[in-house]
């Protein structure tokens, strides 16, 4: 499977549910409490560093791009569905929403403060991962931070699994760190929790790094 099957698909199967996946999400947070959590240390940390804007990398329609904003950021929404990102300006006219791959950031070098991939890099085959986080790298200022939420696994190899919307993979925290590592991330934190009653019976992660500062 190439680069460009993978873009395909998960943009057509996106584009597909687009309304009905934005009617199911967007007051998730509301019952997050864990992830509510994460969210603001992630944007304590950045306005702290205050070394540019939040790109909120496969934001659906919005609804976290919002919360971001309301928690003092300046962020902005990169969606790969055509339709998630007309939900999404729709339902927040005042802020921007991009459509674009997380694979080829239109961004300049070292421009953002922040990266949030929430639940998005999960469709990525693992091969292609190490280009997603070298981009990552790349359009992240020294000293800004990613967070990563994704569905984990005790497994160190990734499992692929029925997602509904499309293919998607488990990681172990220790198994995703490793690659985010070889693209010159340092851990910062993490957070790791068993599903709640109305979720997939899956356990819940949230990996935040750092691109190390300039010395």
């Amino acid at each position: 499977m190439t680069e460009a099957s993978v873009l395909h698909d998960t943009k057509t199967a996106y584009d597909a549910v687009a309304p009905l996946y934005a009617e199911t999400f967007s007051n998730v947070l509301e019952t997050l409490p864990m992830e509510r959590a994460m969210l603001a240390a992630f944007a304590e940390l950045v306005r702290a560093h205050d070394a540019g804007p939040v790109a909120d990398v496969g934001c659906g329609p919005g609804h976290v791009t919002a919360y971001l904003h309301g928690l003092g950021l300046t962020a902005f929404g990169v969606d790969l569905s055509s339709e998630m990102v007309a939900l999404a300006r729709q339902a927040h006219p005042g802020l921007r929403f991009d459509e674009g791959s997380m694979t080829a950031l239109d961004l300049a070098d070292g421009v953002l403060g922040g990266i949030l991939a929430f639940y998005s890099v999960i469709h990525t085959p693992p091969r292609l991962l190490p280009a997603v986080f070298a981009e990552f790298h790349r359009v992240l200022a020294p000293g800004g931070h990613l967070m990563l939420g994704f569905f984990a696994g005790d497994d160190p190899v990734p499992q692929e699994f029925d997602h509904k919307v499309t293919l998607a993979y488990r990681w172990s925290p220790d198994g995703l760190l490793d690659l985010v590592r070889q693209a010159g991330f340092a851990e910062v934190s993490r957070m790791l929790r068993e599903p709640y009653e109305n979720e997939r019976q899956f356990k819940q992660a949230q990996l935040l790094v750092r691109k190390p500062p300039q010395p």
